[in-house]
């Protein structure tokens, strides 16, 4: 009954604050009295706010008639949302924001509820920035956006230089304005809000439809299921205006998933004491969630802990009165520390002075001394100039050996380059030599070629020669062949023609790779003499000594006189076996 009595406090203060001094006892008496299912008494009413001087006119003086006269009466059996709205009617007129708000009045009513729950046990009452945060948060999550931790940490820097926390009026202004739900609709943030609501104030740990099967008729009926700490309610829609029964929930309780069934899916399966209740959620994840959440609330009562808004928030405020009395010690412990500290800066003072005395004494001491390592600078100085003579000495010795070194050094990289050179010389030489053999090669082939061409011809000139002697008869028909054997004689041409081209280029290629030879050979005599410069170190291999060119009518030959002969022989046997 205490922490019901610190809830109802909070929304009487508002309603009590706003009303005029003069009307403020009679009128919220009389509204408490109704919404609180409280008896009127209207002696002692009008007893304790009898017109007089002596009437209470504050807040200490309302007091002892409200702890008397209502809340001690109080037995829990009211509408705590109605009392909060007959609390809110009073108050929201005369404090409520007249700018516009991206807010309705019906969510503006349950921030203001949730901030009695969550707002301190002090007055003026306020919410602090750790519950300003836990609510934004909620308020986030349940509009299904992300939290801007970054925003809030700016936003709770500049709460914290001017005051400890806001004021319900100044909350409801920070939701209403968008400033943390940018990008959402009204709707949106409406429902979110409410579902906040549902869970802070209403108690409400999950809700949604279900099919129930019925303890009678045993059929099955949609309806619209609130899990709260000790009881699951159903209704017929999500309005709750139609309650269809209760599920009352104690340690004995317990939860258990069935088999799919009569064409049923999703089943638990809900055990008290007096009746069991089959339910089937719309999906596997759902029924979980409800299991879940139904064990959880079981589990609370077995051990007779608050729900867990409840708990979370008593744990948030001894987390923060630890904090509040760490920091109180931590002060405390600050002044001892500075007390102390004064007490070593007048010690610190008495041996500043000490010392200065002990200063002035080291300074004739010092002085003395000076004079004598002056005395002993000058002859050291005089020692370390015939050093530094020796030393140049010494420097200039191992100059010159390090420039010896270095030209040294050179000529090793160059004659190392010089070997690089070379080898690519004698490569381009060997490269040279291969390219030339190719090209006599394929020479001779062509020579093979045309010598074969030309014996051809020379048969077909000697078999044309023939047929012109024949008789007459046989000239037409022979005609006809020798048309035929001047069209194959023109092909062979024109072939011939080919080959003479192709053996041009060839001879063309021979000139170049001829070039290149000679170049090679240049450049390898030239490296030759380098390398009898530099003390012979490397010794040169020449290629060998080359046979002169051969000349034919055709130019010249890559091949020796025997093959020259060779190919004479066979040509006049070829000429001599055609005739």
């Amino acid at each position: 009954m205490v922490g019901l009595k610190e809830e109802l406090l909070k929304s009487i203060w508002h309603a009590f604050t706003a009303l005029d001094l003069d009307r403020s006892g009679k009128v919220l008496s009389h509204n408490l009295c109704t919404v609180l299912n409280v008896p009127h008494d209207p002696v002692a009413l009008e007893e304790h706010f009898r017109d007089d001087d002596e009437g209470p006119v504050s807040n200490q003086g309302y007091m002892p008639y409200l702890n008397k006269f209502i809340l001690e009466k109080v037995q829990g059996n009211f509408d705590k949302v109605e009392f909060n709205r007959m609390c809110w009617t009073l108050c929201a007129k005369k404090n409520l924001s007249k700018s516009p708000l991206l807010i309705s009045d019906e969510d503006a009513f349950k921030v203001w509820v949730i901030f009695n729950f969550l707002s301190e046990d002090k007055y003026p009452l306020i919410i602090v920035p750790e519950e300003i945060e836990y609510l934004l948060k909620k308020i986030t999550e349940a509009m299904g956006a992300g939290w801007q931790q970054e925003q809030f940490d700016h936003y709770k820097i500049a709460l914290n230089t001017s005051r400890e926390g806001l004021s319900a009026w100044e909350l409801i202004d920070l939701i209403g304005s968008g400033q943390f739900s940018k990008g959402m609709d009204r709707q949106t943030v409406s429902m979110a809000i409410n579902e906040v609501f549902n869970e802070l104030i209403l108690d409400v740990l999950k809700q949604g439809y279900m099919l129930k099967k019925g303890h009678k008729r045993k059929n099955w009926m949609e309806r619209w299921f609130v899990l709260k700490p000790n009881i699951i309610s159903y209704y017929v829609s999500e309005d709750l205006k139609d309650k269809k029964g209760d599920i009352i929930l104690d340690g004995n309780c317990c939860v258990e998933a069935l088999p799919d069934k009569d064409g049923k899916k999703c089943l638990f399966l809900i055990k008290c004491l007096d009746k069991t209740f089959e339910i089937s959620a719309s999906d596997k994840k759902k029924k979980q969630e409800w299991i879940q959440a139904i064990q959880t609330t079981v589990s609370l009562l077995r051990a007779g802990s608050p729900p867990p808004h409840k708990e979370a928030r008593q744990k948030r405020k001894e987390l923060r009165q630890k904090l509040l009395a760490e920091q109180e010690e931590l002060e405390r412990q600050m002044k001892e520390l500075q007390a102390a500290n004064e007490n070593k800066q007048k010690e610190l003072e008495t041996v500043r002075k000490q010392l200065e005395a002990a200063a002035a004494r080291a300074a004739e001491e010092e002085k003395k001394r000076l004079q004598t390592q002056v005395e002993l600078q000058d002859r050291f100085s005089l020692e370390l100039e015939r050093e530094k003579m020796v030393r140049q000495k010494m420097e200039e010795q191992v100059a010159q050996k390090s420039s010896e070194l270095e030209q040294y050094l050179q000529r090793v990289r160059e004659l190392e380059e010089m070997y690089k050179q070379l080898q690519e010389a004698l490569e381009d030489e060997r490269q040279a030599r291969q390219d030339e053999e190719t090209v006599r090669k394929l020479q001779a082939r062509l020579l093979e070629e045309e010598t074969a061409k030309r014996a051809e011809l020379e048969k077909w000139h000697l078999q044309q020669q023939q047929t012109i002697q024949m008789t007459e008869a046989e000239k037409q028909e022979l005609e006809n062949q020798r048309m035929m054997k001047e069209q194959a004689l023109q092909v062979a041409m024109q072939q011939l023609k080919l080959l003479e081209l192709e053996r041009k280029e060839a001879l063309e290629q021979y000139e170049e790779v001829k070039k290149k030879l000679e170049t090679a050979a240049n450049n390898t005599k030239s490296w030759k003499d380098k390398v009898a410069h530099h003390e012979g170190l490397i010794r040169l291999i020449e290629p060998g000594s080359k046979n002169p060119h051969l000349i034919t009518n055709w130019g010249p030959a890559a091949f020796t006189e025997a093959e020259l002969e060779e190919r004479q022989r066979s040509w006049k046997g070829k000429k001599a076996a055609s005739e």
